[in-house]
């Protein structure tokens, strides 16, 4: 290892005097560009708003909006005479500096991207081979959203293909030997431009998808002596580039053409792993490939998604253990003849390894090649051809705007703290520091997990990237969801399927002070997608079932109440591991009897763990009693009491977790409840009270009724021995819930607690200078995600009339796009409505939209057995119209178009509700303005406006969404709580004792 470590530091000296030779910047365009770059690498806040700056700019299309996003992005933030001389000078003159900071910003992609189209980076190519440098090419764009996008993406890959073909017909291999393993033309493809509804818990479906737009590129390709490489892009898409990969070069067309070859990221824990798999695959199939090594290029979109949803973060925390692990793999490839290795690095550490590894084995350096992205390290470049080795430059070609994406993250790699090329070029740091073996650098005290910094994302050196005090001890954690891009998850949930179809028709009692109840009376409840299957019989409560409930639950209310917060907290937290060991088969459940596709269904399981363990945490918070003031001579605690009996009335469309959240909270804050789950998915109320009755809640403390809420439901609102209503549902059925509670009863000795979560009417506003993409992605989720059957759900899309006509030339395409089916199938979005009733009532309203409004969109591709709506899309809409104003509760959605951002506010508060709301944009005044005024219990700010997550985002609405309170929030127990103070006075004779009991003062 020494002798290595040696020659690594022999040959990476080597490069640093040929890179010295030439000297040149980190930031080869000199004057704006440098100094802003510069000056980004000082401050970190700066950068944030630099690359945001950058993001926004190709969308404005005026020069006063330019001038506009500069002012809000830099003048008050004191980032020196360099942003603020061009702000000054922006505000006196914008005619003049819109147009001069789109061509500097111009000029900063032009650094990254090697042309605007294939005749253009044609030029760029010529220069390279004058230079001994080869290419690959990789076309940038926008976001595909849609089907449409994705035939296009197809389309122009076939056509850069065909002309960089024409163009180099007469070009031979830089190095003039082993040019059979290294084609001139070199194309780089991402699946994800393939298509749109790729999906990482069904990479079948995506293979069926992207293999027909695949093969006549690799045909063509084969045809004119090119090579394909197959990009990997973020971890949820790897393991189906893996398979894809593996899928059609096993196929006998492709089985024994060696020019295709696929990317594996070294910053992946599991990459080992890939390619090991891979080397096997192909030595078992006798075929050589290419793979091209990277470390990887979305470490910070990673770590946030993964930290998001308590996963085990794919990455290494570390960038040393990057860097080792990229050396391991770089003697794995070069151990495999078989293998053609392209080596994707800037970092001279990496680059020398790899020479001295291959000369160790004896491997001539033409037989593997050195790749680096077009406008980075040109020196690096420059150094191994004249070694004598084989150097290729990645070349994006786009327009601008497409390519912002690409252009910030090559920003953010140029400027990184731990950034091999800032080190070297910018920093000037020693050449011996820079070659070290990076396992020296790992430190051991750096540990990885899923939830490494509360309250914020972790980075590598283990500060917290989120401005906002959070105490730890403070902080919940949520459980984690499923993450089906793993083949383990997938098998699981399709055995629990399996399972759960075996019990079909089962019947389910009634549990009453801890009996089992059967009546003479079955509710059936069916499957949606299939209404001719029977998922379960629910026993049918009457009114002597209802009294006979509410006797249990007085009877058990005076020991529960009396219980310890922490036995009852306790109870919760076994009530959530169970859920958490059954949860595969509960979220089963959900896709049978509710139509939940499965990553909704995981949602809701995953949201009745949290609230579970969340309240226990809350009560233990809640449950001590707190001393109001230290005062001599007197002791006033303030405590919470239990209110009694509570009556729980939950809906169909979060089955588990809305049932689960209002009856854990009554169970822990010492009340005890009746819940009532409802007709339409009584199985998944009862495996509910299974979860708890196997957890251990006491006799009476928890009953369980399913029955008709005309009947029994309506009895128990008006009994006089219940003390608090907690209801989610319909608009119609709360408002007669309250107006019905207020009404006291003669015997009744507590006035009744409503808690009254009820519809919305949803609004998003895009702003003209919103990422369309985006916006349209979000949108189409947040529309027609699980059907539209969530209160929380896009109703209203609002978009401003600079931007509607691009908005709408992707948004029908990408709605157009969407998988519609039965939910057992993994990937499907849009499943069918809950039952005939509400397909009927949605088909009305339907008929209703045509009436008023324009039809610019209906799926007609739908299952022709079950509850299927086609998602449905109405313009021309009206603030006035009835599908502006009443709530759907289904998949239509509703465009509006509006003047400016004040009107679409106007309109967007313009509705009875105040549930939900969605804002889109890159202006931080208007967003601003945005989080002051919209009138929603949620506003969401760039993002999807449904999937609130328990303690992160509280949620509930106000005026006819519901009583103002918050599910899943540090509040939501009060509801169930009654306050009370007690005083003592401990003077005696004027004697006061200095001991006070132990209360906690707040």
């Amino acid at each position: 290892m020494r002798a290595r470590q040696s020659e690594i530091e022999r040959r990476g000296s080597r490069i640093f005097e040929l890179v010295d030779k030439h000297p040149e910047p980190l930031f080869s365009k000199a004057g704006f560009y440098q100094r802003l770059m510069a000056l980004s690498m000082r401050d970190e806040r700066f950068k944030v708003q630099l690359f945001r700056f950058v993001d926004v700019l190709p969308s404005l299309r005026r020069s006063r909006e330019i001038i506009e996003h500069l002012n809000e992005y830099f003048s008050d933030d004191g980032f020196g005479p360099l942003v603020g001389t061009g702000v000054h000078l922006a505000r006196i003159v914008p005619w003049v500096s819109g147009p001069i900071l789109r061509w500097n910003v111009s000029g900063m992609a032009h650094q990254f991207i090697a042309g605007k189209n294939p005749d253009d980076v044609i030029k760029t190519l010529r220069k390279r081979r004058s230079q001994k440098i080869g290419f690959t090419v990789d076309l940038l764009g926008e976001a595909v959203v849609s089907e449409a996008d994705a035939d296009e993406y197809a389309a122009r890959y076939l056509d850069l293909l065909e002309k960089l073909a024409h163009e180099t017909k007469n070009w031979t291999d830089p190095l003039g030997k082993n040019s059979e393993l290294f084609p001139v033309v070199n194309l780089s493809v991402k699946i994800s431009a393939l298509y749109s509804q790729i999906n990482p818990a069904d990479p079948e479906d995506a293979i069926a998808h992207l293999a027909p737009k695949l093969r006549p590129l690799l045909r063509r390709a084969r045809e004119v002596g090119a090579f394909i490489n197959f990009d990997m892009e973020s971890y949820a898409h790897k393991n189906t580039t893996l398979e894809l990969f593996k899928t059609i070069f096993t196929e006998e067309e492709f089985k024994n053409w060696p020019h295709a070859g696929i990317v594996i990221q070294a910053y992946l824990r599991d990459s080992e792993a890939d390619l090991r798999d891979l080397i096997e695959w192909g030595r078992k199939r006798g075929r050589r490939f290419a793979v091209r090594l990277v470390k990887g290029a979305y470490w910070d979109y990673e770590t946030a998604k993964s930290l998001q949803n308590g996963w085990d973060c794919p990455v290494y925390f570390q960038k040393p253990e990057s860097d080792a692990n990229f050396e391991t793999l770089t003697r794995l490839l070069l151990e495999n003849e078989s293998i053609t290795a392209a080596f994707g690095s800037h970092n001279v550490r990496s680059i020398a390894h790899a020479q001295a590894f291959a000369d160790e084995l004896g491997l001539d350096p033409s037989r593997f090649e050195f790749q680096l992205l077009y406008g980075m390290a040109g020196p690096i470049k420059r150094a191994l051809v004249e070694m004598g080795y084989r150097v290729r430059e990645y070349c994006p070609v786009g327009e601008l705007l497409p390519g912002m994406a690409y252009l910030v993250r090559r920003l953010l790699e140029n400027t990184s703290n731990e950034g091999f090329l800032r080190a070297k070029f910018a920093e000037n740091v020693s050449a011996n520091e820079l070659l070290r073996d990076p396992r020296d650098l790992i430190n051991p005290a750096v540990v990885p997990t899923r939830r490494d910094r509360p309250g914020g994302i972790a980075s590598p050196d283990g500060k917290n990237s989120t401005s906002l005090d959070i105490a730890p001890g403070d902080v919940y954690r949520n459980s984690p969801l499923v993450n089906f891009a793993y083949k383990d998850s997938q098998e699981k949930m399709q055995g629990a399927l399996r399972e759960v179809r075996k019990r079909f028709g089962e019947k389910y009692p009634l549990v009453i002070g801890g009996e089992k109840i059967w009546t003479d009376q079955l509710t059936p409840s069916v499957n949606p997608s299939a209404p001719d299957e029977i998922v379960g019989y629910g026993s049918e409560a009457g009114i002597p079932e209802a009294e006979r409930a509410v006797k249990a639950a007085r009877e058990a209310f005076g020991k529960w109440s009396r219980t310890p917060f922490e036995e009852r907290a306790r109870l919760l937290e076994r009530a959530a591991d169970i859920m958490e060991r059954r949860r595969y088969e509960l979220s089963a459940v959900e896709v049978f009897e509710v139509g939940k596709p499965w990553n909704e269904a995981d949602g809701d399981i995953r949201e009745a763990i949290d609230f579970c363990r969340f309240y226990a945490q809350q009560m233990r918070r809640l449950g001590r009693p707190k001393l109001t003031q230290r005062v001599p001579g007197e002791d006033s605690y303030h405590h919470y009491w239990p209110r009694g009996v509570a009556f729980v009335i939950a809906p169909w469309n979060f089955p588990i977790a809305i049932l689960c959240g209002m009856a854990s909270a009554g169970v822990v804050t010492g009340n005890t409840v009746i819940m009532k789950p409802s007709e339409q998915s009584i199985v998944c109320g009862a495996m509910l009270m299974q979860v708890f009755e196997e957890a251990g809640v006491p006799p009476g403390v928890l009953n369980f009724l399913s029955g008709h809420g005309s009947v029994i439901g309506a009895h128990l609102v008006d009994h006089k021995d219940v003390d608090l209503i907690a209801f989610t549902g319909s608009r119609e059925v709360g408002l007669k819930i309250w107006e019905s509670a207020g009404i006291t009863r003669p015997g009744q000795r507590e006035l009744k607690r409503v808690i009254c979560e009820m519809g919305g009417k949803n609004a998003m506003i895009v702003d003209s200078d919103a990422d369309v993409g985006e916006a349209v992605g979000y949108s189409i989720y947040s529309a027609f995600g699980f059907q539209g059957q969530k209160c929380s759900a896009l109703s209203r899309l609002i978009l401003l009339q600079d931007n509607y006509d691009r908005v709408m030339e992707r948004l029908i395409p990408a709605a157009a796009s969407l998988r519609i089916g039965n939910p057992e199938e993994p990937g499907i979005m849009v499943g069918p409505v809950i039952d005939e009733a509400a397909y009927r009532r949605i088909l009305d309203y339907i008929e209703v939209g045509k009436s008023e409004a324009t039809l610019a969109y209906q799926a007609k591709d739908v299952p022709p057995q079950g509850y299927f709506i086609p998602p449905t899309i109405f313009t021309d809409v009206k603030p006035n119209m009835r599908i502006a104003r009443e709530e759907i509760f289904g998949p239509v959605l509703s465009v509006l178009k509006i003047r400016d951002l004040d009107e679409a506010l106007e309109v967007a508060n313009g509705t009875d509700y105040a549930l939900t709301g969605g804002f889109f944009s890159r202006s931080p005044a208007n967003i601003e303005r945005v989080k002051a005024r919209l009138e929603a219990g949620n506003v969401y700010i760039n993002r999807s406006c449904t999937g609130a997550i328990v303690g992160r985002h509280p949620f509930g609405g106000f005026k006819m969404s519901g009583s103002g309170t918050k599910a899943g929030g540090e509040d939501y127990l009060l509801n169930f709580l009654v306050p009370r103070v007690v005083t003592e006075n401990t003077t005696r004779h004027g004697f006061a004792p200095e001991e006070t009991p132990e209360y906690r003062a707040e």
